[in-house]
């Protein structure tokens, strides 16, 4: 739409020219000359008829073949006098008037040409007779025909009246005259031509006359001064024309001139175009190949080369990215930057952001100005501004160019193109921080196959570990009822025992890790925690190593996983004794921190709220500054015979747990490692009981046990016996239905043990099938996989751990005995979660 004005003049200015071309050339000059050539043409082939039919009058043709094409030349003269008038009116009449005089003398032509041709007939007869009757014998006859001859000889020359009377006279004569018989017929026929010589001659005679009087020079001469009139006036306007056109060619210079102005400048601002166009090229180029370590330097330097195009002192680019502000700047030699500036553009830009396009361009800042915004430009010492935002959205980033020491920056109408230097800028940053951000995310899914490659070999043999834990506390358990209580060897085994629950746990753990499901929380004091931890380590930890531990007065809770928090203080203790070389001491300390802010620990932020505060030191050699950045990756270690899963292990665990881990070390001086865990209520805990209650102990009641390792299953027969139950197993699923379908009433209860390859369900749902009133108990290793639906389908009542333990089997066989002897046996699961 923009283009149609400039069309539209185009088109005016075209056919403006071309009017006054055809115009000036005075094109009907070759139609006038045309009209005179047919005019004379005219004129003359109408004199060249006449002559051609004085000669046809003559005799002195023999054809009338000239006249017929003087006709036809007459006629097409006429035609092109006609064709040359076109719609010209006043010719058009004077053609007429031509035409219809051609039509007559064509008409006395025609009419000329049939009287003179029997004329010419009769003539010869009539000159062949007389010759005949001047022979003849009869003298009277002779003189008759002579006078007759010399009579018709003047009617020739003369053809009035007196000379035909005088014609007619001779014939009467003539024809009283009695003839001798043989020349009677010669009479006749002289006399008949006689009579018609007389009444032709007069005819032609009279024809010619009105040829004659018709062939004048008054219509041509009409129509010449109509066409010279025509002529006159064609060349007054020619002349005319020329004058309007010289005026044209004139404005039409002056236009040129003009524009030619407007183009030059034009293509200096193209060139300048190209060349900025170029420089964004260039940095592109740049751009393509930089590193994230060399984004900076490259910034620098498209800030450099951008500023060159505007005549700029200083030049910026600064952006926010959460709540981190990100500047690179450029300034010339010996200009320096206000204190906090680029940074204050952010806010001080937004107050002059009036524009869609997000461009600020002051070429000069005018000072002292109305505007407060003004004016703090002319504080901060710019002398001409030109700022770049976003166009549209939130506007977070900008491209600033200032003018310090020179009067103004460059005047350039087209300092849109910067927002191709923008948007290239922001696109580097922005990828150049995504490549950071990729390469972080793949450390992350290294990581994250290695935990999962963890997790799948760790639940493989997780099974078999809870194999051997189950016989540790069984056979546990059965000692510990033989020894008296309180004794060395009793105190001995209940260690053991509490050993064998932490790895129970721990192995449950393991498998909720393989399955990528959510850990058991619980609220766990950090002091029994330790005091336990503390147990653990006095037999694990080398001789020459000391452990002392200290801790605030006040109760210290944490809500978490005790056997995972306890793996964690285990590690980084292990840790730390295997790095000292020499006899020392390990530092466990305990605090807490009131956090009111965030807190940057290590690679996460923590708080606000309270914290416990974990830290295990170590006097040993200390790292440098490339292990500290990879001791939490997964197999990586320092030790030929480390395996690299330590410490990694222990930031999964604090970070599943909410907290945070941090770590300070510097070769030869040690190292300090900082976990940061989420405080609970301080609310007292209650430590598990590793004992029976006597309340809870069998009457002798009958239970059925399915196992498939006859092993264990004689181990869970003498646990059961121990609680006051008689057991009886099974190893096969068919003995045990069939023996429930012969005897309904024998048992009280039924114990399914955990089952290789996931068929718990299947079996305890066959028992269910044989005896519905039967309660089942179901012992698993985890029970976080187990619907509800399930349960209540295979009729399960009650779940257990697996490997079992005395005090809680006692609990579950306790209340499954006590709802089946209510009668009402409500469906409920109350497992371990």
């Amino acid at each position: 739409m923009k283009s149609a004005p400039a069309v539209v003049s185009v088109a005016f200015v075209l056919a403006l020219l071309t009017w006054l071309l055809l115009n000036g050339l005075n094109v009907n000059s070759a139609r006038y000359d045309s009209q005179l050539e047919a005019l004379g043409d005219f004129t003359r082939f109408e004199r060249g008829m006449t002559r051609e039919v004085l000669t046809a009058r003559a005799g002195l043709s023999r054809n009338y073949d000239a006249l017929v094409q003087m006709v036809n030349a007459y006629d097409d003269a006429l035609m092109r006098l006609r064709d040359t008038a076109g719609l010209d009116a006043e010719q058009t009449r004077v053609i007429d008037v031509l035409s219809a005089r051609a039509e007559r003398q064509e008409s006395l032509i025609e009419r000329f040409k049939s009287r003179n041709a029997l004329l010419q007939n009769s003539f010869a007869y009539f000159g062949l007779f007389s010759d005949r009757l001047a022979e003849s014998d009869s003298r009277p006859l002779v003189t008759a025909a002579s006078a007759l001859a010399a009579a018709m000889l003047r009617l020739t020359l003369d053809t009035s009246d007196a000379a035909a009377r005088q014609v007619e006279d001779r014939l009467e004569e003539l024809a009283q005259l009695q003839a001798p018989p043989a020349e009677k017929d010669l009479v006749r026929a002289l006399l008949t031509h006689g009579q018609m010589l007389h009444d032709l001659l007069p005819d032609i005679d009279t024809i010619l006359r009105t040829l004659v009087a018709d062939s004048n020079n008054r219509e041509q001469d009409a129509m010449l001064a109509v066409i010279l009139k025509r002529q006159l006036a064609a060349r007054a306007s020619a002349r005319k024309t020329r004058l309007l056109q010289y005026i044209t060619s004139l404005l039409l210079l002056s236009g040129i001139i003009y524009f030619g102005m407007l183009l030059r400048k034009r293509a200096m601002a193209l060139r300048r175009r190209a060349a900025f166009e170029h420089v964004i090229a260039n940095i592109s180029m740049l751009f393509i190949n930089s590193s994230p370590e060399r984004i900076a330097a490259d910034v620098g330097m498209a800030l450099r080369e951008l500023a060159g195009c505007i005549g700029a002192d200083r030049a910026y680019f600064a952006c926010v990215a959460g709540t981190t502000v990100h500047t690179y700047r450029w300034s010339r030699e010996g200009i320096e930057f206000e204190q906090g500036w680029p940074e204050r553009v952010l806010d001080f830009a937004q107050r002059f952001d009036g524009r869609e396009d997000g461009i600020v361009y002051i070429p000069q800042v005018n000072c002292p100005h109305p505007q407060d915004t003004m004016s703090l430009l002319a504080e901060a010492g710019v002398s001409g501004w030109l700022c770049i935002m976003a166009a549209s959205g939130s506007r977070d980033g900008i491209l600033g160019f200032d003018a310090v020491h020179g009067d103004a920056l460059t005047y350039w109408s087209e300092v849109s193109l910067f927002r191709m230097a923008f948007d290239a800028i922001g696109n580097a940053i922005r990828r150049a921080r995504l490549e950071g951000e990729k390469e972080r995310l793949q450390a992350s899914l290294q990581q994250a196959r290695r935990m999962e490659t963890i997790g799948t070999f760790a639940s493989g043999i997780a099974h078999n570990f809870n194999n051997i834990v189950g016989a540790i506390l069984g056979y546990a358990e059965m000692a510990d009822a033989r020894i008296p209580s309180g004794s060395r060897p009793a105190a001995s085994l209940a260690e053991i025992r509490r050993a064998g629950e932490r790895a129970r746990e721990l192995v449950e753990q393991i498998l909720s890790f393989g399955r990528r499901g959510e850990g058991r929380r619980e609220r766990v004091c950090v002091k029994t925690l330790l005091d336990e931890t503390r147990a653990l380590l006095a037999a694990s930890l080398p001789s020459y190593v000391r452990l002392e531990v200290s801790e605030t007065a006040e109760a210290s809770v944490v809500t978490g996983e005790p056997a995972q928090l306890q793996q964690v203080i285990l590690n980084l203790c292990n840790n730390a004794a295997q790095a000292m070389k020499e006899p020392g001491r390990i530092e466990l300390r305990i605090k807490t921190c009131d956090l009111a802010r965030p807190l940057p620990v290590g690679r996460s932020e923590v708080g606000p709220g309270r914290f416990i505060v974990i830290s295990v030191s170590d006097p040993g050699p200390g790292m440098d500054e490339a292990t500290l950045e990879r001791i939490f990756e997964p197999f990586f270690t320092t030790r030929p015979d480390g395996n690299g899963l330590g410490l990694a292990t222990v930031r999964e665990i604090v970070e599943q747990h909410g907290g945070a881990i941090a770590v300070r070390s510097r070769p030869d001086a040690g190292t300090r490692f900082d976990v940061w865990l989420p405080s609970g209520e301080p609310d007292e805990p209650q430590l598990p009981s590793h004992g029976s209650d006597p309340a809870l102990l069998g009457a002798g009641e009958t239970v059925l046990v399915i196992d498939t390792d006859r092993r264990r299953l004689l181990r869970y027969e003498e646990i059961l016996a121990a609680l006051g139950y008689e057991p009886v197993g099974f190893t096969r699923l068919a003995e045990a239905i069939a023996a429930c379908r012969a005897a309904h009433a024998r048992f009280d209860a039924a114990l399914v043990c955990h089952l290789p390859g996931g068929s718990s369900l299947d079996v305890a749902a066959a028992l269910h099938d044989a005896a519905p009133a039967l309660p089942i108990i179901l012992a698993a290793p985890s029970t976080r996989d187990l619907a509800m639906p399930s349960l209540e389908t295979s009729g399960i009542t009650e779940l257990v751990h697996h490997p079992l333990v005395s005090s809680e089997l006692a609990g579950v066989l306790a209340r499954s005995l006590a709802s089946s002897a209510t009668g009402g046996r409500s469906r409920r699961v109350a497992g371990v979660s």
